[in-house]
């Protein structure tokens, strides 16, 4: 499942980096915080791996 905008891209890696030990989960806030507890490194992987060219900043409604 591809990353649905910038936003949710960047939270991604941020959970994906935490996830990984490669930073300090306290340092997590929101969205990002919520996908490091409830997803898999694999799904958080895919997300984070999204081009961004593309994507629009912001989900919009």
């Amino acid at each position: 499942m591809p990353a649905k905008s910038k936003v949710q891209q960047k939270a991604a890696g941020a959970a994906l980096a935490a996830k990984r030990g490669e930073t300090k989960k306290s340092g997590l806030k929101g969205a990002s915080r919520e996908m490091e507890k409830s997803m898999t490194e694999g799904e958080l992987k895919e997300l984070a791996e999204t081009k961004r060219k593309s994507l629009p900043e912001r989900k919009g409604g």
